[in-house]
Order: structure tokens, then sequence, then C-alpha cells
């Protein structure tokens, strides 16, 4: 009997409910999702997430989000293990990436699979590092305190010189979402940064981690390390930021995963020097 090939397989968007499996399946990547990302990727762009099908069954997605009219990210790249190289990713990429229309495209590809994005015109931007362990945990240093629903505009208006596209639909569910622990640092009556932890299926996520500077970062990292109660925790920091690299390592954090950040074009310039740990590997 002949194998179904990629002419058998129906991509169609997915729902929030669909997604739940292909949480599963990054999980078995060794990705260590969030708990509850799903509703705040949802949130961003509800028709930026697709799934294949055989005969009804799931075994390829692909996320393509929306930001704007001008950028997109592309994450959740996943086919069913028992089915690869019969074709099945492929058309599931060319069918969802047409979502993005014009946009510049950016995604955070596993080393795996980073020369066949070349191929498909992105560019290496950066490398980004996932480091992992228990961090010391103090008291939240001066400044730092839980944020609050009337933090929400300045937050979002910080998170607009740190990421190349506005996410306010995101951001409103990704600070507020159950289990999420969001701080910000307020000095001079300003932010200085902010950090959300989130829980996820191994250990503790942090990201974003945006600051002013190293002091700042520190002092959002040790509040957030607090909420983890002593135990592990993970954060994805960009190649770029020597000192976020720095203060990391210098907290006992190990290296355990990298992604390279890739454009197929011109982004939307902000302050990567800020930027000490990015939002997720999935939504940038």
């Amino acid at each position: 009997m002949t194998s179904p090939g990629p002419e058998d397989l129906v991509v169609a968007q997915a729902s929030l409910d669909d997604w739940t499996v292909v949480g599963g399946w990054a999980a078995d990547e060794g990705w260590n999702p969030g708990l509850s990302d799903s509703a705040s990727f949802f949130a961003q762009d509800p028709e930026g997430f697709f799934i294949g099908r055989i005969g009804g069954e799931p075994v390829s997605a692909i996320s393509v989000v929306n930001y704007g009219a001008d950028y997109a990210f592309l994450g959740f790249y996943l086919v069913r293990p028992d089915l690869r190289g019969r074709g099945y990713g492929s058309t599931t990429w060319k069918t969802a990436l047409a979502h993005a229309g014009g946009r510049t495209v950016g995604l955070d590809g596993v080393v795996a699979q980073q020369d066949n994005y070349r191929q498909s015109g992105f560019e290496l931007a950066y490398r980004t590092v996932r480091f992992s362990g228990v961090a010391p945990a103090g008291q939240a240093p001066s400044g730092v305190r839980p944020a609050e629903e009337a933090d929400l505009a300045a937050i979002t208006a910080y998170d607009r010189g740190c990421y190349p596209a506005d996410r306010p639909r995101f951001l409103e569910r990704w600070l507020t979402e159950p289990g999420h622990r969001t701080y910000v640092r307020i000095v001079d009556g300003r932010p200085t940064g902010y950090g959300v932890l989130r829980p996820a299926r191994d250990c503790p996520r942090i990201g974003p981690l945006f600051a002013d500077t190293a002091d700042d970062a520190r002092a959002l990292f040790s509040a957030l390390a607090a909420e983890a109660a002593g135990g592990e925790v993970a954060i994805d920091v960009p190649e770029t930021n020597a000192a976020g690299i720095a203060l990391v390592e210098g907290l006992g954090l190990t290296p355990s995963f990298e992604t390279a950040r890739m454009y197929t074009g011109p982004v939307r310039p902000f302050a990567q020097e800020r930027v000490y740990g990015v939002t997720t590997l999935e939504l940038g």
C-alpha cells in the first residue's frame, strides 16, 4: 500500500484547541513550552496557526503570526517524528508562509534547520542561547515590584522600543495570564525595565527580560528568580548582548540550547542592548 504523499496533506488554520497537540510535540522536542502560552499567542493573530492533516489526523504544524503591516514571526515548524522526510513539512511551510504576505518574517531556527532556512531566504542576525540553572534569589531590590494593571500602558510603550513591532494584544494577555509573574522596575517615576516568569513543562522560563542597564536586568532577574522558589529557571539570551551573557553566567546558569535569529529582510530598529532575554522562541 502506498504511503500518503504531500498531495494528500490538508493544511488548514488551527484552533486554540488544536494547538494542544502541537504543544505536546514541542515538549517532545525539548523546547520546554509554557503551560499557558497558546492563549497569548492566539491573542496576537488567531489566523496565524496552521495544522497539516492526513486522513484527519494531525501530522504537521507551523505558526506565522503577523504583527502589524510590516513584520511576522514564524514558529512551531514541526512534523511528527515518525512521518518526517515525506514532504509534509515543506507543504505546510509553503501554505502557511503566504499568511505573512509581503512582511519581513523572523524566526528562531534550531541548528539542524538553519541551512534549510537560508535556502528559503532567511539570513542570520544573531545566535540566541538558552541558559538554565538554579539562580540565587534575594529580596526584590529597590524599585522592583509586581506589575499592576495601571502599568500596562507604560510597559507596552517600553516594549515598543525593545521589539521590531508593536504587540499590544499579545502583551495584554502575556502580562496577566494566570501563572505568569510580571515585575517592573521604576526609577524616578518611569520604567527602566520589566520581566515575566511563566510556568513551563520542564522549568519556569523568564521572558521577556528587557532593561535599560545590566543593573536593572539583574534586579528584575532577582525578583523573578525568587518567584521560582529556589528552583531551576531558563532564559534565552541574544549572543549580541554581552552584558546579558555575563549576567546569567555570573549567576551560575549554563548554556543548554541554541537557536539562530534569522530574518527575510529588514526590521524596524529596536534597542537590542536592552534585550537581556527574548520573550519566546516561538513568537519572538
